[in-house]
């Protein structure tokens, strides 16, 4: 069967080149006899491997040496609490902002370790858009200001980041990083899961600054303990090995397509034609209208009734147009144009949604 377009938010199509590369070295891994499946994390062939993840990772990024990087599991939503037991160590409290569905489980999982200030919130319009940031509202004496930078289910994303002074900014980045290029200066700690930009399910990034590493508050479980990991380069325990393997590849790949510099142009072409096509359609209906805020790496969108929905994901299917349907808790259409998706994806989603409209593939 042919491969085809994949537009899931997660786990998400890979470059099929690197797919390729994982392949050939699927039962012999440089000649070693066996599978990075196989391999003992405290092996030289290994070590080489996350170090050689770590290298790439930081000059894709341009990462600065005064921040550490972590290769973790447990997915975003194991930093939601890790965030909160490393970063409360003065007055343990901080702010974040409500854009969507994982940023309020963060905050929930934020309030169990201290004092949370929701200084601005879009719940009250669905969230379609990022809300205005009013600065008097911002604690001065948080520990740490949280924001959820794309939201992968209702298509928003961050384009000015607040102005947080001297409070570290931590951003969950698990559906646009690597997408477009970011000042990591700006921010304190960054974290992703693995399973949209990065590669496989199973390992989850994590950028934080030297100066907040090591004051974990007492309960902090070891596993949890940013210190440990760091002392240990990602070695406290068995990692995931072969999902830091898929994004060693996948920082390659970045970086042989020219960077996340090149990355971002062909990204935002994408989202442009896509939007293009749903801005001009009388039938389909982009759910984010604020130009603004719409997510270059998420795009939901509507039809009129959930009858044509299930019309026209029927279609899409036949032509190798897959995973289109949107969330669980918001129903809807949504089209994942992460890194990997091709440009020809697409033009190919394009022509369906006009081709839908004009009824040549209603049925």
């Amino acid at each position: 069967m042919a491969r085809v377009f994949n537009f899931s938010a997660g786990p998400a199509m890979l470059p099929e080149s690197v797919l390729k590369k994982a392949a050939e070295e699927m039962t012999d891994y440089k000649n070693t006899g066996m599978s990075v499946m196989e391999m003992s994390h405290r092996s030289k062939s290994y070590e080489e491997i996350i170090n050689g993840a770590e290298k790439t990772l930081r000059e894709i990024m341009n990462i600065p040496d005064n921040y550490y990087i972590l290769f973790l599991q447990g997915g975003a939503s194991l930093q939601f609490a890790m965030v909160p037991l490393n970063l409360f160590r003065k007055s343990k409290k901080a702010d974040y902002i409500n854009t969507g569905v994982w940023s309020k489980k963060a905050i929930s999982e934020a309030k169990k370790y201290g004092i949370v200030n929701i200084v601005a919130s879009s719940e009250d319009k669905k969230f379609i858009e990022i809300p205005q940031l009013v600065p008097s509202r911002f604690s001065k004496d948080a520990d740490y200001f949280h924001i959820t930078m794309n939201n992968t289910i209702e298509g928003t994303v961050f384009r000015e980041l607040p102005e947080t002074g001297d409070v570290p900014l931590v951003a969950d980045m698990s559906s646009n990083i690597l997408s477009e290029e970011i000042d990591v200066r700006k921010f304190g700690l960054i974290y992703a899961g693995a399973q949209k930009n990065i590669g496989s399910a199973g390992v989850t990034v994590v950028i934080i600054r030297n100066d907040l590493v090591g004051n974990a508050i007492p309960m902090t479980p070891t596993m949890l303990d940013y210190k440990i990991h760091v002392e240990n380069k990602s070695l406290y325990n068995t990692p995931p090995c072969y999902a830091i393997y898929i994004a060693k590849l996948i920082f390659e790949w970045v970086k042989e397509q020219g960077g996340i510099k090149a990355i971002e142009e062909r990204n935002r072409a994408k989202a442009d034609m896509l939007y293009k096509a749903l801005d001009e359609s009388k039938l389909f209906k982009a759910v984010v209208i604020d130009k603004k805020c719409r997510s270059i790496m998420n795009v939901p969108f509507t039809l009129p009734s959930e009858e044509l929905d299930a019309k026209f994901l029927n279609g899409a299917k036949k032509v190798g147009l897959v995973t289109l349907k949107g969330h669980r808790s918001v129903g809807g259409l949504r089209a994942s144009i992460y890194n990997a998706m091709p440009v020809d994806g697409v033009k190919k989603l394009v022509e369906f949604i006009k081709d839908f409209e004009g009824g040549k593939n209603a049925n």
